[in-house]
């Protein structure tokens, strides 16, 4: 094959790759209530590939590509509006929402770096690359996208103020409720224990002399329960304690670290009882049997969990209500998204069979 060939080919590849981005970057749709913005096929791809991360679906309809175009033009009216009546979150503000959200996803309080050491150890996979595999979209897109969510949460919360003020659930709902769910209130054994823990660091030696004073005053009844509390809230103490409620279940025996057998051994032990000193390899601990609370069908005037002071009643009605509460805040975003589409805000750029042909083979 001689150069001029090989020339032809690569003019004939540039060409392509040159359509194929001109199609890409054909508008669908111009949303312009604040401000001219465009939304382009590329646009609509991207979308279409997150809503495939989050689905597991491998490819749309038409039909379904013409409703997250339609979702992408509500979202833009929207935010247009937002930022039209004033509403605005600062980097800072929106920062600490996407730190929120990543805590959220483990249980506990964590910075990104954080987070990103354990998505590295969990999966060897760089933050960016993590995200882009759950959800289609890099880290930065990501945390764009959740201001954009909340802006958009805000304004309809605001402009629908009154409809959300009046929803709750009814008396009536919270008890047709419970008698559908009845069984899911059931309360296995649970007990109270105080656990004291003493961590061994670099020095054994020090932590067993530790654990064994506390300990020994405990059984002496020189200390509380509640003073060990407040002794172990100083930093310096050397020693952790604290209240923890076990149920007699398989999942509390392995959230324990203990078989099921050592748990029913722990149930058997009366009010009262101290255990002996446990010598694990990280630690040193004991534990002191608070109090017992029977196996039980709760009532809706019985508390959710013992020494808590929300009942059934008002859980459920808390649950219910929140059920309520986004049914209506999709029923109000769409109510407003209909109230927004106007032509003086939007304009459709392809339609009928232009639109079809740009949705087809992809």
């Amino acid at each position: 094959m001689n150069k001029r060939i090989i020339t032809v080919f690569a003019l004939i590849f540039i060409s392509m790759a040159a359509v194929f981005a001109q199609t890409d970057l054909q508008p669908l749709a111009t949303v312009k209530l604040n401000k001219a913005e465009t939304i382009t096929l590329k646009h609509l791809k991207d979308r279409c590939e997150v809503y495939k991360k989050q689905t597991g679906m491998t490819s749309f309809t038409s039909d379904q590509k013409k409703e997250i175009l339609d979702s992408l033009i509500n979202e833009k009216l929207i935010l247009q509006a937002a930022t039209k009546a004033g509403m605005v979150i600062t980097d800072t503000q929106a920062y600490e929402l996407y730190i929120q959200t990543l805590s959220s996803q483990v249980g506990q309080n964590i910075t990104e770096a954080d987070f990103s050491q354990l998505v590295k150890q969990q999966y060897n996979m760089s933050l960016d690359d993590f995200f882009k595999a759950q959800l289609g979209m890099s880290v930065e897109d990501y945390k764009v996208f959740l201001k954009n969510q909340y802006i958009a949460q805000q304004y309809v919360m605001n402009v629908k103020q009154s409809g959300f003020a009046a929803v709750s659930a009814t008396d009536e709902e919270i008890r047709a409720y419970y008698d559908m769910n009845k069984q899911s209130f059931f309360q296995n054994d649970i007990m109270k224990v105080f656990f004291v823990i003493v961590p061994k660091g670099s020095d054994s030696a020090a932590a067993k002399k530790i654990v064994d004073g506390l300990y020994n005053d405990v059984i002496a009844k020189k200390i509380t329960c509640d003073e060990l509390k407040v002794k172990a809230a100083d930093s310096k103490s050397g020693f952790q304690a604290g209240d923890m409620f076990v149920s007699k279940s398989s999942q509390a025996a392995s959230q324990l670290g203990i078989t099921y057998q050592d748990l029913l051994k722990i149930f058997s032990r009366s009010t009262g009882n101290v255990s002996d000193i446990k010598d694990s390899s990280v630690d040193y601990q004991f534990n002191i049997i608070r109090a017992m609370y029977p196996s039980k069908l709760l009532e809706l005037s019985d508390v959710v969990q013992p020494e808590s002071t929300t009942t059934v009643y008002e859980y459920i009605r808390n649950y219910v209500s929140q059920e309520k509460m986004a049914e209506y805040f999709n029923q109000a975003t769409q109510e407003l998204c209909e109230e927004l589409r106007t032509s003086s805000n939007y304009q459709m750029m392809k339609t009928d069979s232009a639109l079809d042909s740009l949705l087809e083979g992809w």
